[in-house]
């Protein structure tokens, strides 16, 4: 092991290579810092899950180029609280939410172009500002500037010790292809994630269920970082059960399946377990406020498995999966290929048929298309299934980032146990997250996380540096 007598010193060392690990370099060199940005992937791999982003959500009070109406904070908040079910730091929300409306013009001024509003099944025209060319793009603009402005950037650069001294962090220990070697800096950054892709960890909570998860991004998010610091007495936060899961086409791969393989149409058709039974409302509310619930419905299933039915005519309202959907010319011939009992889903779609109340179809609103006497009902969007031919898509639930994370407070600092704010440790992005999202999740709001506390945490550690 080389000793730190070979290394320069840097004034801040950012852990990650995502969203909110590039927003607090970038934060930390404007401020004077010299930083340095350790990323455990490779140069093609670099930026964790937020390459298989492609929004953010901000509030703004008037409509700009990019939003098509103005997103008050106080919706926002509303927002947060319905999915959450309160389960939030209100004062750390209230505060990121604020912070959004400047993130959404600083952001830009790092080299992160919008594009204009979409409109189709998204919904999101008003509240989510698109990165134009996608998270990758907007990556590539993050690590151009910090470049540009002289921030140090290592690949394959895996952190394998955090020194910790009452709470002072005094070095870290990284192991690169060439072997290992210590870092000293006077602040330290924590935006390495959460432990989503670490099996073993999720099965503490979830049993052997958790084998059956997909992870929707990068396989390299397996809470190392996180475990270090709550072993050294940083304080927790979240459930450890409660993570942004989505329902994902069950024929993705383990890891990285990323955006294309998420199912978007559960709101024109019925969702069935293994057993052929429907075991919620598909039309609760409106698409970006609920999608994120159906990864831990299915997890809840036997299995681990589910399956959205529908119709010939729903088959070009939604934005398609990377693989096509599984068809049959009668119900029967679909439960067959799908491997479910025919008779039981004959009569499950005969239930939901029967229980459709005429209305007038509009995916855009809670229309009032909804079911009469059924258990579960479908609240809005019910039209019959009854149109050949017959199609379904398998999902599995797709594991984005976990909840439990690290305490901190409006200045990213990380908290103790003890109840002490750790002098010169900040933490941003997924690793933080539980502060905010008690449970529950709303399109675009993990990138705004990111950003706005990547950014506060450089800026922060920068002037603790300085002061």
């Amino acid at each position: 092991m080389a000793g730190i007598d070979n290394q320069p010193r840097y004034d801040v060392v950012v852990v990650g290579g995502g969203n909110a690990a590039l927003c607090a370099a970038i934060a930390a060199r404007r401020e004077g810092a010299r930083v340095l940005v350790l990323e455990l992937a490779d140069a093609f791999g670099r930026g964790g899950n937020t390459r298989h982003t492609r929004n953010m959500r901000c509030a703004h009070d008037t409509a700009t180029a990019s939003l098509t109406g103005p997103y008050t904070a106080d919706e926002f908040w509303d927002d947060l609280q319905r999915v959450t079910k309160g389960e939030t730091d209100e004062a750390l929300a209230r505060f990121m939410i604020e912070e959004s409306k400047e993130v959404l013009h600083w952001i830009a001024e790092q080299g992160v172009r919008w594009q204009p509003s979409l409109g189709g099944t998204l919904s999101l025209g008003r509240t989510n500002s698109f990165f134009l060319g996608g998270g990758r793009a907007m990556l590539n603009a993050l690590y151009q500037t910090a470049e540009r402005l002289g921030v140090e950037i290592r690949y394959r650069s895996e952190v394998v010790e955090i020194a910790l001294e009452d709470g002072v962090f005094r070095t870290l220990t990284v192991r690169d292809p060439d072997g290992c070697y210590e870092v000293e800096a006077a602040a330290l950054v924590a935006a390495a994630g959460g432990f989503e892709s670490n099996i073993a960890w999720l099965k503490e909570y979830w049993g052997e269920a958790a084998e059956n998860f997909l992870i929707r991004g990068t396989a390299n998010n397996r809470g190392t970082v996180l475990k270090m610091l709550l072993d050294q007495g940083v304080a927790p936060v979240g459930d450890p059960t409660q993570c942004h899961a989505v329902a994902i086409d069950a024929r993705a791969p383990r890891y990285d399946g990323g955006i294309i393989t998420r199912l978007d149409c559960v709101v024109f058709g019925i969702v069935v377990n293994r057993d052929a039974v429907r075991f919620y409302d598909e039309g609760e509310d409106l698409w970006p406020k609920r999608y994120a619930i159906w990864g831990r419905l299915v997890a809840a299933q036997p299995g681990q498995i589910a399956y959205i039915i529908f119709d010939a005519p729903s088959l070009e309202r939604f934005m398609p999966s990377l693989y096509p959907p599984i068809r049959g010319e009668t119900v029967a011939d679909l439960a067959h290929a799908l491997d479910l009992d025919a008779t039981t889903l004959d009569a499950t779609i005969a239930a939901f048929n029967a229980a459709v109340r005429p209305g007038t179809f509009d995916h855009t609103i809670l229309d009032d298309c909804a079911t009469q006497g059924l258990s579960p009902p479908k609240s809005h969007w019910a039209q019959r299934i009854e149109t050949a031919p017959f199609y379904a898509y398998p999902v599995r639930p797709g594991i984005t980032f976990t909840y439990l994370g690290t305490r901190v407070n409006r200045q990213a600092r990380v908290m103790m146990a003890d109840g002490r704010p750790a002098p010169n440790v900040f933490a941003a992005g997924e690793i933080m997250a539980g502060n905010v999202l008690g449970q529950g999740y709303a399109a675009g709001i993990g990138m705004t996380i990111g950003a706005v506390f990547g950014r506060v945490a450089g800026r922060e550690a920068a002037r603790h540096v300085r002061n």
